[in-house]
């Protein structure tokens, strides 16, 4: 791999603050979109827990008519049955065989009796059972509209943003593989531990920018001597002096209406 040409401490951090425009552009393209990416995700996944439960609840629904039916069948089997046996009736010869032809109609009558209360209770738990599809797939619609509108609000945003998003994506690589490896390094890790993820700033009325802690004037000195690189003894973030930072401002503005 061919070493780096080795480059001046200034073009560094103008490199660096040149990266840090970039990214900072695609953060508050980014916080745009918001939260509403995650809010589609929530969405997506609660409507495909609701389309599980209502298959589900279809499915039980079904098997409580193919129930219903089955001891609809029964009842027209038994039906059936006792009817051969009061024919039978008429043909007994003997005590015996007229007792055992009566309990077989009793038995008849029992079975017709268990399937007309299998009947209800199945009846019953399919009402019950109607009435939570409805339920859910009252709120499954209810969530799938709100699914749909948030995907326009993000569609929407996504077609102003996106091709913009890209293209600083690629600038911002492009401008990373011109630092030095360790300088990058440790860039990502500032603007990890920081909260508007400004890694390097420039020092404004004494300052480093958005903080309020006085940086005395040697060190200010040094900053605009661009001699070193120097950070921010409480945020930890680079420094850059405000004349740099202006005109390396200027010269990204240009960058950054052409990505539009």
């Amino acid at each position: 791999m061919a070493k780096k040409k080795e480059i001046s401490v200034e073009k560094k951090l103008r490199s660096l603050f040149d990266l840090q425009l970039i990214d900072s552009r695609i953060d508050k393209i980014r916080s745009v979109r918001g939260e509403l990416p995650l809010e589609v995700e929530d969405l997506e996944n609660e409507i495909a827990g609701l389309t599980s439960r209502l298959d589900n609840f279809n499915t039980e629904l079904e098997e409580y008519h193919q129930e219903i039916a089955l001891q609809k069948n029964n009842i027209q089997v038994a039906k059936e049955e006792d009817k051969k046996y009061e024919a039978n009736l008429k043909n007994v010869r003997n005590n015996r065989e007229y007792n055992s032809i009566q309990k077989e109609q009793e038995y008849q009558k029992l079975e017709i009796e268990l399937a007309e209360k299998k009947i209800k209770e199945f009846q019953i738990k399919s009402e019950q059972k109607t009435l939570s599809i409805e339920e859910v797939q009252g709120k499954l619609d209810e969530r799938t509209d709100h699914l749909n509108a948030k995907n326009e609000e993000l569609n929407s945003i996504m077609s102003e943003t996106e091709k913009e998003e890209k293209l600083l994506l690629k600038k911002s690589k492009e401008f990373s593989e011109n630092i030095e490896e360790h300088l990058i390094d440790a860039y990502h890790k500032i603007r990890s531990n920081v909260r508007n993820g400004l890694a390097i700033v420039p020092v404004e009325r004494g300052a480093s920018g958005g903080s309020y802690f006085a940086i005395p004037p040697q060190t200010q000195m040094e900053i605009a001597s661009r001699q070193k690189i120097i950070t921010d003894e409480h945020s930890g973030r680079i420094l850059v002096d405000e004349k740099l930072a202006e005109e390396e401002r200027d010269k990204m503005s240009s960058i950054f209406k052409k990505s539009k």
